[in-house]
């Protein structure tokens, strides 16, 4: 039974370390993370790595820091990998997916609390505020289909029709097949994202296809299924019988401090998301209206 994992450099190292067919990867060190670039060109590198067409960032730290390290090297590479994804002009939505109830899956509201939203500030209160130009951005938390009766790919669809952005960034917390990776790694891809599926809770994706515009997804995994983390810790021979790997794969771990890295990921992706949709603001400034 093979790891179940969001992260394309997990499905990637499924693969022995080498791309298959249809894959291209490439990894840079620098300073506080190792960024690993991996392009699914087309359908026979998606079907081996099952997942989407696109380009997948994964960067790679020994945590989270304190956002108020604004000069932090894991900081800039979030928002340098974030500004390759991005069309250079126009709108964008920020929707944070995901539970506010469930430390683990509440990654996603919690950065949208904390981006800057500017569609409401018009050029005569920017200009008494002092503030350069901005680029215009929206934020919504659409919740979960359990609490709201709506899939997030209905919500998200509704407000794309009213503020028409250039490009969606969906932000959702993910799942890895390593606890080394449980809330030290980011991912983002241009290929969009499906909600729930490292849980086995899929819902509708919200991609080009379903929004229309680009969507860029941006998580961080906070929880491993059993299975993959016995599979972790003692390899794929792990005494278990089927019946058992059924039961391991639907328990879902997170870390015992999982509200404090939730956070501490949140600040980070929304300082990210900030620096890279506001280049004329400073970190400091941008930290500053969190």
């Amino acid at each position: 039974m093979i790891a179940r994992t969001d992260l394309a450099l997990e499905r990637h190292e499924q693969h022995g370390g080498q791309s298959p067919d249809g894959v291209r990867m490439q990894t840079e060190r620098q300073k506080d993370a190792v960024i690993t670039k991996i392009e699914i060109l087309d359908e026979t590198g998606a079907r081996a790595l099952e997942k989407p067409v696109g380009t997948y960032y994964t960067i790679e730290t020994d945590g989270f820091p304190d956002s108020q390290l604004i000069r932090d090297g894991r900081l800039q590479a979030v928002t340098q990998a974030l500004r390759q994804l991005l069309p250079e002009k126009g709108p964008v939505l920020v929707a944070g997916l995901g539970n506010p109830e469930i430390t683990p899956d509440a990654l996603g509201p919690k950065c949208a609390d904390l981006v800057f939203a500017t569609r409401h500030i018009d050029d005569e209160t920017r200009r008494t505020l002092s503030l350069p130009r901005l680029r215009e951005v929206s934020v919504i938390a659409p919740g979960v289909t359990g609490q709201t009766g709506l899939e997030a790919v209905e919500v998200v669809t509704g407000v794309c029709a009213r503020v028409r952005p250039a490009a969606v960034i969906a932000v959702d917390a993910l799942a890895a097949a390593s606890v080394k990776r449980l809330a030290k790694t980011v991912q983002l891809s241009d290929a969009g994202i499906e909600p729930g599926s490292g849980v086995g809770n899929a819902r509708r994706a919200l991609n080009a296809e379903t929004l229309g515009v680009p969507v860029i997804a941006v998580g961080v995994p906070t929880v491993v299924d059993a299975l993959s983390l016995a599979q972790d810790v003692f390899g794929e021979e792990a005494q278990a019988d089927e019946e058992d790997k059924r039961q391991y794969a639907s328990m879902i771990v997170t870390p015992r401090e999982t509200d404090t890295v939730t956070h501490a990921a949140a600040r980070l992706l929304a300082l990210a998301i900030n620096c890279a949709l506001q280049p004329e603001l400073e970190g400091e400034e941008l930290l500053a209206l969190m």
